[in-house]
C-alpha cells in the first residue's frame, strides 16, 4: 500500500449534516438566533443560533469540550464555515440566566416542529417523566463545583427525559445543574425541572389537553417527597415513586398473609421468576401524601453477593416499594401493571449513560452560567438524534435502537465524497459502506417531512 497526502473531494462525518438539516428544519437555529442576536452589538459573521446547533451537533458527534467542533470547521467544503472555538466560547458566554429560559423555548418549538414532522409519540397513551441525577466529576476549580455524596468533587445535575421506547433514548426535555452537594432528595429542585419539562412538552400534550390521556411522573425514592407529589397533583400529573423500606414498612411487610402475594410480571405478561407483589397501603399512615397515594411493595430473591439488610437477612427476600396515585384499574395487570410500569425507571439510567456519553459527563466551562447553556447545547443534542431516529430510521430497528456509539459508528462518521456538477454539489456517500443507503433514505424522509 502507497500513502500519500493527495486525497481530493473528501468528506468524514457526513451524518452530521442530517442532524444540522434537521436543527434547522425544526426552527431551533431560527429560534435561537433571535433568542442571543440582542446580545450584539452589530451584525455577527456567525450567527448564535447557528453557532450553538452546530456545537449541539457536534457534542452529538463526541465532542467533549468547545473545541470539538473542529471536527465540523476542519470540513468547510461539507459544513461551511463553522465558528471558531473562541467565537464558539464568546457565543456561549452571552447567555445569561434570563436567556437560559429563551434557549428552552426554542428547543421547545423545535420540539413541535419535530413532533408534527412524525416525531409524536401515542398522545391517547401515558406519556411517562422520568427523573434522575447523577455526578458528574470536575477535574479542575470551576464555579458551583463542590464534593459531592461519592466523595467526589463536581456537580450532581437533575434530568427529565420523556421515556421513548419505541426508540433506543428518550427526549431530553430539562436538566438543571446543581453543585456537588445538592441533595438527591430537594422538592424544590425536583419541582423546577417538572415545571421546565411541561413547558418543552408541545401544547397538546401537557397536562389537560383535550384527547390527552395522562402525564407520570416517575422517580426513584430520590424523587419521594410530600412536596413533589403535592406539586405533580397540583399540575394535574400522576406519580409513581420509590418508596424507602423504613420501619413502618418493614412492620407491615411481617404482617402481610402468605396468601396475599401475587406474582410480578415481565413486559411480556409472563411472571417473574420469584418476584411477589403485595399492597401495604391500608397498613401505612398516607395521609401526608396526596389522596388516592397507594404503596406496592415486592419481594425478590436477591443476586449472589447482594448485600442484605439485617431484616432482609432474616428470609433471605430483597424488599423495594414504591408509591403511586394511579388507581388499580387505570393500568393493566393491577398492582402487577403498576409495579412493572414503575420498574421500567430503570430506563432512564440508559438515558442517562448514553447523554453523559455524548456531552454531559463534562461541563467545560469555568463560569456556570456557560456551562448551563453547554448543557441546553447536550441537551438538543440529544433531541436532534432521538427526533432523526423517530423520522429518518423508524424502519430501520437496529438504527432506531442503537445506541449513541453505535450510532455515531454507522450514521454519522460515514465517509463521501463531495462533487460539483451542473451547478449543484453531491455529497456522495461511500456505497461500500453498509448504512449508506440507509442514509441516503434518511436524507429523503427528513427533506419530505419538513418539505
Amino acid at each position: 500500500m502507497k500513502v500519500s497526502a493527495d486525497g481530493a473531494g473528501v468528506a468524514s462525518h457526513a451524518g452530521c449534516e442530517l442532524l444540522r438539516e434537521l436543527a434547522a428544519a425544526t426552527g431551533l437555529v431560527d429560534a435561537w438566533d433571535k433568542s442571543l442576536i440582542g446580545t450584539y452589538s452589530g451584525l455577527p459573521f456567525h450567527f448564535p443560533g447557528q453557532v450553538l446547533s452546530d456545537l449541539a451537533v457536534s457534542i452529538a458527534d463526541g465532542a467533549t469540550s468547545i473545541s470539538g467542533l473542529r471536527a465540523l470547521r476542519d470540513q468547510p467544503g461539507l459544513f461551511g464555515p463553522v465558528a471558531s472555538t473562541p467565537t464558539a466560547w464568546r457565543a456561549l458566554d452571552k447567555v445569561s440566566e434570563g436567556h437560559l429560559s429563551l434557549l428552552r423555548a426554542g428547543r421547545a418549538q423545535a420540539r413541535v416542529a419535530a413532533w408534527a414532522a412524525g416525531a409524536a409519540p401515542d398522545l391517547s397513551a401515558e406519556l411517562v417523566l422520568d427523573f434522575d441525577a447523577t455526578v458528574v466529576i470536575a477535574h479542575s476549580d470551576k464555579q458551583d463545583a463542590a464534593p459531592t455524596w461519592k466523595h467526589t468533587y463536581g456537580f450532581h445535575p437533575l434530568y427529565c427525559f420523556l421515556d421513548r421506547p419505541d426508540v433506543s433514548s428518550g427526549e431530553a426535555l430539562a436538566g438543571l445543574l446543581r453543585p456537588g452537594n445538592a441533595g438527591s432528595n430537594t422538592a424544590a429542585d425536583h419541582i423546577a425541572v417538572l415545571d421546565m419539562a411541561l413547558q418543552s412538552l408541545p401544547p397538546e400534550a401537557r397536562p389537560g389537553a383535550e384527547g390527552h390521556l395522562k402525564l407520570l411522573a416517575r422517580a426513584d425514592s430520590a424523587g419521594a417527597t410530600h412536596d413533589f407529589a403535592a406539586a405533580c397533583r397540583q399540575r394535574g400529573v400522576g406519580t409513581s415513586f420509590g418508596f424507602p423500606v423504613n420501619g413502618d414498612v418493614r412492620l407491615a411487610i411481617s404482617l402481610v398473609p402468605e396468601d396475599i402475594w401475587e406474582p410480578a410480571v415481565e413486559a411480556d405478561g409472563e411472571p417473574r421468576p420469584g418476584a411477589f407483589l403485595a399492597e401495604l397501603t391500608r397498613m401505612l399512615d398516607l395521609s401526608p401524601w396526596p389522596e388516592g397515594s397507594r404503596v406496592i411493595v415486592r419481594c425478590e430473591r436477591p443476586h449472589p453477593g447482594a448485600a442484605l439488610t439485617l431484616f432482609e437477612a432474616q428470609d433471605g427476600w430483597r424488599y423495594t416499594a414504591f408509591i403511586t396515585d394511579t388507581a388499580r384499574a387505570v393500568v393493566p395487570g393491577g398492582i402487577a401493571g403498576l409495579e412493572l410500569r414503575h420498574r421500567l425507571h430503570a430506563r432512564v439510567e440508559d438515558r442517562i449513560r448514553q447523554s453523559k456519553a455524548a456531552g454531559l459527563n463534562n461541563f467545560p466551562c469555568e463560569g456556570v452560567a456557560e456551562n448551563k447553556a453547554w448543557m441546553e447545547c447536550a441537551l438538543a443534542g440529544a433531541d436532534l438524534v432521538c427526533w432523526s431516529k423517530l423520522i429518518c430510521f423508524s424502519d430501520e430497528p437496529i438504527i432506531a435502537h442503537c445506541e449513541i456509539d453505535a450510532f455515531r459508528y454507522a450514521i454519522l462518521h460515514m465517509a463521501a465524497r463531495l462533487t460539483r456538477s451542473a451547478r449543484a454539489l453531491y455529497l456522495r456517500l461511500d456505497r461500500t459502506w453498509a448504512w449508506s443507503k440507509v442514509l441516503a433514505r434518511g436524507f429523503s424522509r427528513l427533506r419530505a417531512a419538513f418539505g
